[in-house]
């Protein structure tokens, strides 16, 4: 497991409304990604992305695009100590 790494996400621009949280999930679990998403009150998505690092970088590279309605203007990320998360859900 030592090959397992954690990031979290932070994504800005017009990402809420546009099923981006609905998006990430299935990108997420088609990459056998596990972790969350949801939206903040500041109209940012935050993402938990955990599982190996190609896998994990290539969740933070899809984040630049995301849904096809949405427009990134920006994605924050930091890593951090694997917390052993399970599947991959949208939070409210």
């Amino acid at each position: 497991m030592s090959d397992r790494m954690r990031a979290r996400v932070f994504v800005s621009g017009r990402v809420q409304g546009v099923y981006y949280r609905a998006n990430t999930r299935d990108a997420a679990r088609a990459r056998d990604v596990d972790g969350w998403v949801r939206n903040l009150s500041d109209g940012r998505v935050e993402a938990v992305f955990e599982g190996d690092e190609t896998a994990v970088e290539g969740m933070i590279e899809w984040c630049h695009t995301g849904s096809p309605a949405a427009t990134v203007r920006d994605v924050d990320v930091s890593y951090e100590e694997p917390q052993a998360e399970s599947g991959f859900t949208i939070r409210r």
